[in-house]
């Protein structure tokens, strides 16, 4: 796996505070407020205050961010998957844990591979979970300039690490806890900062690597739906296609799996999506909220693998939330560009603008507003799309597709080709009213060639290394054009749907 660009960060051990590196395992966990919700609220009315306990961080304290008051206006918490070895209590996770991690008890990781934006207006009967992609290529702030998101927290963590033990301070819990709250509140900037919303975030939701883990061996499993049959050893995910109950490992495993997925860390956003609406949906089912037993066994697995910001009320914020079913929380992720090489890093391109214009119209008061659809072309009905990707990127078949189907063009099965240097576009001789209409899409640039073999009303999109995206120019290509493809076959690998998932719900992912 790639890392962002940079020097290393080396890990001192022994006689400091691990510095800690940018190597081993990334692992990513989350956890929805919705969960929050069901320890709180239905926690208290069986076992008592469940607030107690909590580890908690103050890293809102003096720093301009509004107090927590939760029935003031809308709540915007940001939830973050923490790759660790230990428990919110700083114990080292269960052995079996580490065991399929192959990690010793702590290799000094502290990447946040997982950030989720819930936003919940103040009726409390809608949410909206917005996914942000690890590798997001974005300025970091604190002066660090621009890296992959996932870097902010661990660079503000080894920067204020390595000042203190300068300073002179020995203590080294001290040190480790000051170095944490650094790394959470310059994720926090660094986010605020993308998406244009200063001071937006008032809660904070930290989970580590035993959150799934222990969460769905109290509850009893989740109920997961994979689009075909899956076992890839880095992860350890072995799991038939269609619907499977998942609990402790495999749990990790289905939310972990990085390697061998047809759209990278997208398609593992989606697992954690998916897998976030069928714990929704689990938590809010008779089977537990009736259960006192494993209501007690939730909470007490909460409260190992989860940090919150001080301040939460949690039992007046339950009944903010009362309204709330598991049906009326939305997932979704920021829209992206494609992947890119950056200093030798593997990265994903995002526009902050249409990040930002996005995370506006999603977090806007009242009810979730509704998707933008592109306009349609008129005549684009009649013209169906063979797509072969042949760019090297996860992502922008996808993208395409979705564009494409927004301006109202009909798309046959999607064909992955070895990768490519040019894009062109292939259509049928004389068919000069489709060939004007993908034009209006992909520019006037774009290179077109009239092909036989190609029936009218179809027009074939060879996607190649230099697609910047639909409407942006793609020099012709000098060299010659590789050998025409197979036709697609009739079984093409799922692509991402581009319909929110809602919880509550099973949907079947790649």
């Amino acid at each position: 796996m790639t890392e962002w660009p940079g020097p290393p960060i080396p890990a001192r051990r022994g006689g400091g505070v691990v510095v800690f590196a940018r190597r081993g395992v990334k692992v990513v966990f989350s956890l929805v407020s919705i969960t929050i919700l069901a320890l709180t609220w239905w926690g208290w009315q069986f076992i008592g205050d469940p607030s107690k306990g909590f580890a908690t961080t103050n890293i809102f304290e003096d720093d301009g961010h509004p107090p927590a008051k939760p029935l003031d206006g809308a709540i915007d918490i940001l939830l973050v998957g923490q790759d660790s070895r230990t428990d919110a209590q700083g114990n080292p996770l269960p052995r079996e844990v580490l065991d399929m991690l192959h990690a010793g008890v702590s290799d000094g990781e502290r990447q946040t591979d997982t950030m989720i934006l819930v936003h919940i207006p103040q009726n409390g009967k809608k949410a909206v979970a917005i996914s942000f992609p690890r590798d997001s290529w974005v300025e970091i702030t604190g002066g660090f300039g621009k890296h992959k998101l996932n870097s902010a927290y661990v660079y503000a963590y080894n920067d204020t690490s390595k000042t203190l033990q300068q300073q002179g301070n020995s203590d080294l819990k001290d040190v480790d806890a000051k170095a944490k709250d650094a790394g959470r509140k310059n994720l926090i900037a660094t986010l605020e900062k993308f998406i244009g919303k200063p001071k937006m975030i008032d809660r904070y939701a930290e989970v580590n690597l035993s959150s799934f883990y222990e969460i769905t061996k109290a509850i009893g499993g989740v109920e997961v739906c994979l689009n075909n049959a899956v076992k890839e050893k880095k992860s350890g995910v072995d799991l038939p296609a269609g619907k499977s109950t998942v609990e402790g490992v495999q749990a990790l495993a289905f939310v972990r799996q990085r390697y061998d997925l047809q759209n990278g860390d997208l398609d593992r956003i989606a697992r954690q999506q998916a897998f976030l609406s069928g714990l929704a949906n689990k938590v809010l089912s008779s089977d537990v909220l009736m259960n006192p037993a494993k209501i007690s066994d939730l909470i007490g697995a909460v409260k190992k693998s989860v940090v919150l910001s001080a301040g939460w009320d949690l039992p007046e914020f339950a009944a903010q939330m009362r309204g709330l079913t598991s049906g009326n929380v939305e997932f979704h992720t920021i829209p992206t560009q494609g992947d890119a090489t950056i200093g030798g890093a593997a990265v994903l391109r995002v526009d902050p603008a249409q990040v930002q214009a996005e995370v506006t119209r999603l977090t806007a008061d009242g009810e979730t507003a509704p998707a933008e659809t592109p306009a349609t072309l008129p005549g684009a009905e009649k013209v169906t799309i063979e797509l072969f990707d042949g760019s090297g990127s996860p992502t922008v078949a996808t993208e395409t597709r979705n564009l494409l189907q927004g301006k109202g063009f009909k798309l046959a099965a999607d064909t992955k080709l070895s990768t490519r240097n040019s894009t062109v576009v292939r259509y049928a001789p004389g068919d000069d009213d489709a060939l004007a209409l993908i034009k209006q899409v992909f520019g006037t640039a774009v290179q077109a060639e009239a092909d036989r073999d190609v029936a009218p009303g179809k027009v074939r999109v060879l996607l190649g290394k230099d697609f910047k995206g639909a409407n942006a120019t793609t020099a012709p290509s000098k060299t010659s054009t590789p050998s025409k493809p197979a036709q697609p076959p009739s079984s093409a690998p799922a692509a991402p749907s581009t319909t929110p998932i809602v919880a509550g719900n099973v949907p079947c992912v790649n």
